[in-house]
């Protein structure tokens, strides 16, 4: 877990602006602090020297130089001017932070919701590249972008400031007092040591509870999503008591999460007191001993915990935000793609030469492992063809393939045409039938979506019907076939040469895919190259040609 992912500045541009101005805003604070150490410093020493014997009435006592005792109002009035300097632009840098993250969180949602548009679904409704549920995209892009604010707010200006001002400060106790300074360079790195050691703790307790997080959002998404189901077979006593149990365990990992920032807290308050100690004992005994400047050994202490207060803070606050870290690798995983690439397979390219859809030897593969293939057929303008085999054989994958959802490991696909396509699922949207046939156009035909709702057997249905979520409103059937006047639509208005249908036919009775299967063939008659995979004896019959995928034997090599 990186500091500051430089997916970060790539993929959300308002972050680079954060870092810009919180460097100049961290700029000024730390100015604004070596003149009030300063001011403050030379105050105490008019003030104080006199009590002491003067300038130079202790033996030893190297000379002050300090200017009289009129100065004294003018250094207390820089001292106030520098206090208020730096608290504004602390505030300027918790504003700049705050109003970044809202940019930033709106960036990477967009471009995590545009990459995984980009990837388009597959048939079956998962992501091409993409294998996470609903629930953990959901989770991921909810809760896990909202986490962030915890890392702008609070750890972002952190290491800004430990990144500006750390160096400086250090250089101004080496001009100084080089002894002090010295002794900084040494026991200072033993902070970022220990920060490095808690953080690989902390990543590896962060990612078990995120994990268990996303676990928990998708065990209660299926859940609720099957609970009729559930409650008809009587097993809702099951899930909720499976649900209590994630419900726990996500419990206890958050408690570990906190067991560590508490200990991690510690640890670094007790180095960073430690080296603050060891300096200003130095310090202290050259004072005592007459050795050092009253002056310079206060604003040399004075400085000392300024030096160290930023990578202490900066450790705290990695612990407050590292939630919204462990999500934004996430988001940056969805926005980049498995492969580390941002978009989907390019679709075949369309062949001029090419009369229809061509599968040259074509084997697809998931996670390494071959699931389809290898097959070659090819599907001319004019043919009916149909794609059989048992269920999970590939054919819905080959689709996949034909569309560009997915990359073929082996062969090559040719298309002629443009690509009309109806799934296995109607994804059907709220809104009305005509809406739902013309998808994607801005000005439906009503003519157009008419005679595509009659081709597909819906000559009653009122294209002006409002649907609810998810096509609610019609049955399946009616669903079904009003995706099959969808890719009708597509065809026509797009002059599209070639049909890919997925198990049309599934959800309706003979008659009903007597009238699908002729509008089919109406189609290959008009020259258009139409490939249904089915499983339904009525559609192979009614197909000019039956391509057969056998099963892959589970372990096999393409």
């Amino acid at each position: 877990m990186k500091p500051l992912d430089p997916r970060l500045l790539r993929h959300a541009r308002a972050a680079r602006g954060v870092l810009l101005v919180g460097a100049a805003l961290g700029l000024v604070r730390t100015l604004a602090i070596l003149v009030w150490c300063w001011c403050l410093a030379q105050a105490l020493t008019i003030a104080v020297l006199p009590v002491l014997g003067g300038a130079g009435g202790a033996a030893g006592r190297i000379p002050e130089g300090a200017s009289g005792p009129g100065e004294l109002p003018g250094l207390i009035g820089l001292a106030l001017v520098a206090v208020c300097v730096r608290s504004a632009a602390s505030w300027g840098m918790e504003t700049v932070a705050a109003r970044g993250s809202v940019r930033v969180k709106a960036q990477l949602r967009a471009a995590a919701l545009d990459a995984l548009d980009a990837r388009s679904p597959q048939p079956d409704g998962a992501s091409a590249d993409d294998r996470r549920s609903d629930a953990e995209l959901t989770t991921v892009l909810g809760r896990g972008l909202d986490a962030l604010d915890g890392y702008f707010s609070g750890y972002l200006p952190q290491l800004i400031l430990t990144a500006v001002a750390t160096p400086l400060l250090v250089a101004a106790v080496l001009l100084a007092d080089p002894v002090s300074g010295v002794t900084v360079l040494i026991v200072f790195p033993v902070i970022p040591v220990f920060m490095l050691l808690i953080g690989l703790a902390t990543q590896a307790v962060q990612d078990r509870q995120w994990t268990q997080l996303e676990h928990l959002s998708a065990s209660f998404l299926d859940a609720v999503s099957g609970l009729a189901t559930l409650k008809i077979f009587g097993r809702e006593g099951r899930q909720s008591a499976r649900i209590a149990r994630e419900t726990e365990e996500y419990r206890t990992r958050t408690v570990r999460v906190l067991r560590v920032t508490f200990l991690s807290g510690f640890v670094l308050d007790l180095a960073g007191t430690f080296s603050i100690a060891l300096v200003a004992v130095t310090v202290g005994t050259r004072l005592v001993n007459g050795e050092f400047p009253l002056g310079l050994g206060l604003f040399v202490l004075l400085l000392l915990p300024e030096v160290f207060v930023p990578i202490r803070q900066v450790g705290a606050a990695f612990h407050a935000s590292v939630e919204g870290l462990a999500a934004s690798s996430r988001v940056f995983e969805i926005i980049d793609g498995p492969s580390g690439s941002s978009g989907a397979a390019a679709p075949p390219a369309d062949r001029e030469g090419v009369a229809g859809l061509r599968l040259d030897a074509v084997t697809v593969a998931r996670g390494g492992r071959p699931v389809a293939g290898p097959v070659s057929f090819a599907v001319d303008r004019g043919e009916f063809i149909a794609l059989a085999g048992p269920s999970g054989s590939g054919k819905s994958t080959l689709i996949a393939a034909a569309l560009g959802f997915v990359r073929p490991e082996t062969g090559a696909i040719e298309v002629g045409g443009g690509i009309a396509w109806c799934g296995q699922r109607p994804g059907l949207l709220q809104g009305s039938i005509a809406e739902n046939v013309a998808l994607g156009e801005g000005e439906p035909d009503p003519a157009l979506v008419r005679r595509a709702l009659q081709a597909a057997g819906l000559r009653d249905v009122d294209p002006g019907r409002a649907l609810g979520a998810s096509g609610a409103g019609l049955s399946g059937g009616q669903a079904q076939r009003v995706a099959v006047a969808r890719c009708l639509y597509r065809a026509w208005s797009r002059d599209a040469r070639v049909l890919l249908l997925d198990e049309p036919s599934s959800a309706l009775d003979a008659a009903n895919e007597a009238v699908v299967c002729a509008a089919l063939r109406r189609e290959a008659e008009a020259g258009r190259a139409v490939l249904v995979a089915s499983h339904r004896p009525a559609v192979l019959a009614a197909a000019d040609r039956v391509v057969r995928i056998a099963p892959r034997v589970v372990g096999s090599r393409a």
